[in-house]
C-alpha cells in the first residue's frame, strides 16, 4: 500500500517544521509532498535544505490550488491513499494506523481524523449538507465533541483527511479556483455524490496548532476583508451550483450576503475601515459566485 502525504504551506515556517517532523516519524509514508504557496518567511530556503521531501514551489494560489497540485503529484506517483493536511496540524503517532483500520471497505472514499486544539476537541464537520431548504442551515447535524464512534459525514475539512485513490479516479481533484473556503466541503460532497463514503474516525487524533501573525492591526484587517470576499463568493457558488431548487440556488446566497453587505455599509458610513468601494466588492463577489466566476480575487 502506497501512502503519500500532501502538506500545503504559506508563511508558517515554524509550524511547518513541526508538521514535517511528525510526518517523517511515521514509517508508513512512501513520500511527503510539500506545496509551498509562495512563502516569504524563510520556508523556501529551509525546504531546499531538507531531504526526503518532494517540494513543489509556486505562487500563492490558495489552499484549493495547493491541494490540487499536491494531490495530482501524489496521484501521479501512484498513491493508493493521499493524506492531506494544512501546515498548522500534525498527526499523533497512531493517527494513520487508526484511519487505516477503516480503509478496507470498497465504498470508503475519505477518512477524517479528530482534531484536538489546546487539549479540547475542535470539530466543525457535519453529517449532512442541506441543499433543499434555504431557510435551514446548510451544515446539518454538526458533529459535537462527544462523538466517539466512526460516523458518516458529508462536510469535512482539509486537516488530515486520508483520501483513497478511487476518489480521484471518480471525481478528479479539488476545485483549484475556489482559492479559500468551501474547497473541502465541495470535495467531500462530490465524493458522497459519487457513491463513496466520507467517515469521521474519532480514534485517529491530529493536533491543531494555534498560530499568530506579526502583522499590524491594519494588515490583519485588510486580510480579513479579503477573506470575506472569498466567503461570500464561494458560498454563493456552492449553493447555486449544488442547490436542488431555486430557493437554495438564489435565495440562500442572497440571505447570506446580507450580514456582510449591511455590516460593510454601516462601517463605510462610520468610516471604520470600509469604503463604498469595499461595499461594491462584496456585492461583486456575490454576483461572481452566482455566475461561477472563480479564481484569485
Amino acid at each position: 500500500m502506497k501512502i503519500i502525504s500532501v502538506v500545503v504551506t504559506y508563511n508558517r515556517f515554524e509550524l511547518l517544521k513541526v508538521t514535517i517532523a511528525h510526518l517523517k516519524a511515521i514509517g508508513r509514508l512512501s513520500a511527503i509532498v510539500v506545496v509551498n504557496n509562495g512563502s516569504t518567511d524563510g520556508t523556501a530556503e529551509w525546504l531546499q535544505e531538507q531531504t526526503g521531501l518532494d517540494v513543489i514551489s509556486q505562487d500563492n494560489v490558495g489552499g484549493s490550488g495547493g491541494f490540487y497540485v499536491g494531490m495530482k503529484r501524489a496521484y501521479d506517483l501512484g498513491a493508493d491513499w493521499i493524506w492531506c493536511m494544512d501546515d498548522d496540524v500534525y498527526p499523533e503517532p497512531t493517527c494513520l494506523n487508526e484511519l487505516l483500520k477503516h480503509a478496507d471497505a470498497d465504498d470508503i472514499g475519505i477518512l477524517c481524523p479528530r482534531r484536538i486544539r489546546e487539549g479540547k476537541v475542535f470539530v466543525n464537520e457535519c453529517r449532512q449538507i442541506n441543499l433543499a431548504n434555504p431557510f435551514r442551515p446548510m451544515h446539518r447535524g454538526r458533529l459535537t465533541p462527544d462523538v466517539t464512534t466512526a460516523t458518516d459525514i458529508e462536510g469535512m475539512v482539509f486537516e488530515g483527511p486520508l483520501i483513497s485513490r478511487r476518489v480521484v479516479e471518480r471525481i478528479g481533484l479539488p476545485n483549484k479556483d475556489l482559492f479559500l473556503f468551501y474547497d473541502d466541503t465541495d470535495y467531500s460532497l462530490r465524493t458522497v455524490q459519487a457513491g463513496l463514503r466520507v467517515r469521521y474516525i474519532p480514534e485517529a487524533i491530529i493536533q491543531k496548532k494555534l498560530f499568530f501573525s506579526d502583522d499590524t492591526w491594519t494588515a490583519k484587517f485588510q486580510k480579513k476583508k479579503k477573506k470575506h470576499l472569498y466567503q461570500v463568493r464561494n458560498s454563493a457558488y456552492f449553493n447555486h451550483h449544488y442547490g436542488s431548487n431555486a430557493g437554495v440556488r438564489y435565495l440562500r446566497p442572497f440571505i447570506d450576503l446580507q450580514g456582510y453587505l449591511w455590516g460593510a455599509i454601516l462601517m463605510a458610513i462610520l468610516r471604520w475601515g470600509y469604503s463604498w468601494s469595499d461595499v461594491a466588492d462584496i456585492f461583486r463577489a456575490y454576483s461572481n459566485g452566482i455566475h461561477s466566476r472563480l479564481g484569485k480575487i
